[in-house]
């Protein structure tokens, strides 16, 4: 970066170079209005670097491994299967690296997909900028523009670096893309006093486009220096981790709790009841392992990934797997309004006179002052055409271009012989130039009462959001030249009015985002009167709103206090977007945000769910975790809907694993301690822990209930250990009985009582499947998806045949009297009807809706 100038000191991190006369610039910059030699571009391209904006795309492939096997749960598999190979269980070995492998793969395949197809979507700033070289005119690839270049603009030019204008004529830009208003920009060569770069006239920023005249542009900043640049770079960092990431290693760290507290129970019980020291260390690996749900992080991965294919269905992209998860928990989403409420585009709403009554008079003059206008047409002049007035009679004369001084553009022109002199342009600059107000045909004074009235309109107006333009005519004599004098002593007709006009559906789409429990706040660049009357069409509370200088002036707690109760924010930068999204976290929401422009990246980056959109820019696209091929809250709604059932069915595996596997290890830990013999073999407890995850690979394509979708809904880690306690309690009561029966009543020998209680548990583990899938009575529930069905009655088919068939001899079993087998079936029954007793208490509980605690 060269030298600061005087004055140009500006926020933190930014050089406020629009404050400086352009021949302190040039100075500052060694360069000259003719541009630099061949040579200095090269020595600068060496200084400064390529002029490139490069933003996080993924990283490489081992760091994203090693994140994953970081996770608690990951870790407590390895250290089981570690464990387990150098005790000599190598089956347990080999099934625990399978589960680890299957899913880290899936998940690292899946995420880069998505960085594929969202880098399919990429889009470039610019590709080549016009530059003087040694004098002459030379087009370059952008990342050859350097500090200190001249660069050549025009119409449909893309800003190729931060600079000044160092001459413009009508110069107007499209700065939607930093500031996300959608009218363009008019600039100057003046220096200017704003501190904020949006409000800079003399300022140009990479990767606006020029959308109307002709300039050239002094290139002060490059790459990562200009504020498109230090926005991708800033995108380069870590995100903070998701809801889901938060959540499972929460769930992890209190498993890895739960599984030393019973291993080492059992391990010290055991060694002081003098049992054998190898035979009680495997033991108690096998319990460590049965504690732990191996197959969480594959059924996860499965059915995040489910849910990214059905999610493509209604044309969303998921980048990353466990945003899904999160848009499902998700609360709060904040929207930047252009282009998401609104169309992005500017359109002609109306044409009226000064007493605020629609006018076809207004709307033919205009149409002939954009039609017969020799420059280039801007925006607003394509609105005022699309309209369609009838102008074909009309035959141009002259013309006074438009100027930044006079800030209108005046036409003459003839019907039928007479001349007309027809000038439109912003409503005071034509004021300032007209003695009369037409009305009716008939032309009154411009009064100052007038004045006050024609003032109180444009007041009603842009509190509506909407832009004027202001129309007034003059007879001409027919021969003589157009001059500046004749811009006098005009006629206004009236005023054309413009607005960039919210969505049709965009107010069924609040709506629906509201039934699902969904909190819309509107984050914007653009002026409050305009976000108040975008959030007044489309549903959304008004009553309060901070402005840019009013967040400015908060302190972090300060912003938090104020956040929640506040859905409107207007003139805000890139990063007091980042604050609020942050204060919003902090408050213990799950937040979500969509936007499409540079300035929007720093808050899709920063929430919990980064949303943008196919047609958005290259930062934008690369933060966000889902980018929707359709700009529309409805596809969003859609996959609202999708997150939730997602998160329904993982939260099934927990509750079902954590308490079946916490009930069963509970009574073999107890059971171990007073019974002379081991309640299973260390083998059959592995058996059955497999047996018993294999009956729930089907969750991940079961259906849901409605209850499950209707509203956010996140983990609750008190609720779910609560359920595990619950339920786990239940089935250890009746794996007590089960004891009690088999010892007490048929004097069972060792073989006899492990076989009829594998029995026995893994029955009771796999048929409670049923029941606690659903919070529902069991006929009220949605039915359980076939291959949830086919999974768990092979696994149980398989138990029973392992247990009871040729082979039951080789992993320990023996056959059973009917009498033993009949009692088995009545105990099932009994844990089957006191389980649904329970399951209502246990699920009170274990789901809470999401929201700040």
């Amino acid at each position: 970066m060269p030298a600061v100038p005087a004055g140009a000191e500006g926020p933190a991190h930014h050089y406020a170079f629009w404050r400086v006369p352009s021949a302190t610039l040039l100075s500052a910059l060694d360069a000259r209005r003719t541009g630099l030699t061949q040579s200095e571009a090269a020595a600068r391209i060496e200084r400064f670097g390529p002029n490139l904006f490069e933003a996080a795309q993924g990283g490489p492939l081992f760091s994203k491994l090693v994140a994953r096997l970081s996770n608690p749960l990951v870790a407590i598999l390895i250290v089981a299967a570690a464990v387990s190979g150098m005790s000599g269980d190598y089956g347990s070995l080999v099934i625990i690296l399978a589960v680890i492998s299957l899913s880290l793969t899936l998940d690292i395949v899946q995420e880069h997909r998505a960085e594929q197809a969202a880098s399919a979507l990429r889009q470039s700033v610019a590709i080549h900028a016009d530059v003087l070289r040694d004098g002459q005119a030379r087009t370059v690839p952008i990342s050859a523009v350097v500090p200190g270049d001249i660069v050549e603009l025009r119409i449909g030019d893309l800003i190729p670096a931060d600079g000044v204008v160092l001459d413009g004529y009508a110069l107007q830009v499209d700065e939607s893309l930093m500031t996300g208003e959608p009218f363009p920009v008019n600039k100057n060569t003046e220096p200017s006093i704003a501190t904020v770069p949006a409000e800079a006239r003399n300022a140009l920023f990479a990767g606006t486009s020029v959308v109307a005249g002709h300039g050239t542009m002094l290139v002060v900043e490059t790459a990562v220096r200009t504020r498109f640049g230090a926005i991708a770079a800033a995108l380069a960092t870590n995100a903070p981790p998701s809801a889901l990431e938060r959540e499972v290693r929460r769930l992890g760290l209190l498993i890895v709790r739960l599984t030393l507290f019973l291993t080492l129970f059992v391990l010290l019980a055991h060694l002081a009841a003098s049992r054998p020291p190898l035979q009680s260390f495997l033991f108690a690996v096998a319990l460590a392992v049965g504690l732990t749900p191996e197959l969480l992080p594959m059924v996860m991965t499965v059915t995040l990934a489910r849910g990214a294919q059905r999610m493509a269905v209604r044309q969303v992209i998921v980048k990353r797997l466990s945003a899904i998860h999160d848009v499902g928990a998700m609360d709060v989403l904040c929207v930047d309004k252009t282009g998401t409420l609104t169309e992005a585009r500017i359109m002609l709403t109306g044409s009226i006179d000064g007493e605020d009554r629609p006018s076809d008079r207004v709307l033919e003059y205009a149409s002939v002052n954009s039609r017969l206008q020799s420059g280039m047409r801007g925006p607003i002049d394509e609105a005022i055409l699309l309209a369609g007035a009838d102008t074909g009679q009309w035959m141009r004369k002259d013309e006074i271009a438009f100027d930044f001084s006079r800030r209108c553009l005046s036409v003459s022109a003839t019907l039928s012989g007479e001349a007309v002199l027809i000038t439109k342009g912003a409503p005071e600059a034509v004021l300032a130039r007209a003695v009369a107000v037409e009305i009716d045909g008939l032309a009154h004074p411009l009064n100052d009462a007038w004045r006050s009235r024609l003032e109180t309109l444009q007041e009603k107006y842009g509190g509506a959001g909407s832009r004027l333009l202001a129309v007034a005519i003059k007879a001409l004599a027919p021969d003589g030249p157009l001059t500046r004098a004749d811009e006098s002593n005009l006629t206004l007709l009236g005023f054309c009015v413009f607005a960039d006009p919210v969505k049709s559906d965009a107010s069924k789409a609040v709506s629906e985002l509201a039934a699902l429990g969904i909190g819309l706040k509107i984050i914007s660049g653009d002026q409050a009167s305009v976000v108040r009357h975008v959030a007044g069409a489309v549903g959304i509370s008004t009553d309060r709103l901070l402005t840019g200088t009013e967040i400015a002036a908060l302190t972090a707690r300060a912003l938090a206090a104020q956040v929640g109760h506040t859905n409107l924010f207007a003139r805000v930068d890139p990063e007091q977007k980042k604050r609020i999204i942050e204060a919003l976290r902090h408050r213990g929401h799950v937040v979500g945000f969509l936007g499409d422009g540079v300035n929007d990246a720093p808050a899709i980056h920063a929430a919990h769910v980064g949303l943008s959109v196919a047609g958005a820019t290259e930062v934008a696209r690369a933060a966000a975790d889902m980018i929707l091929l359709a700009p529309s809250l409805n596809v969003l709604a859609a996959g609202v809907r999708e997150g939730r059932r997602t998160l329904a069915n993982i939260l099934k595996y927990v509750r079902m694993g954590t308490s079946s596997n916490f009930g069963n290890m509970l009574s073999m830990a107890l059971a171990s301690v007073v019974l002379p013999f081991l309640p299973l073999l260390p083998l059959q407890i592995l058996l059955n822990n497999l047996l018993y995850d294999l009956s729930e690979v089907g969750i991940p394509f079961d259906d849901v209930d409605r209850e499950d979708v209707v509203s956010p809904q996140t983990w609750n880690m008190t609720g779910i250990l609560r359920f595990t306690i619950i339920m786990g309690a239940v089935s250890s009561l009746f794996d007590a009985v089960t004891f009690l029966v088999l010892l007490r009543g048929f004097h069972a020998s060792e073989t006899v009582f492990q076989t009829g209680w594998f029995l026995e548990s893994i029955t009771t583990q796999i048929l409670v499947i049923f029941l606690i899938r659903s919070s529902r009575m069991p006929w009220k529930a949605s039915r359980p998806h076939a291959v949830l069905t086919a999974t768990s009655l092979g696994a149980l088919a398989a138990a029973i045949f392992i247990a009871l068939g040729p082979f039951r001899a080789w992993l320990g079993f023996t056959e059973l009297s009917w009498p033993v087998a009949t009692t088995i079936v009545g105990v099932t029954i009994g844990y089957l009807i006191a389980a649904e007793a329970a399951k209502h208490l246990a699920m009170a509980a274990s789901r809470r809706p999401a929201g700040p605690a």
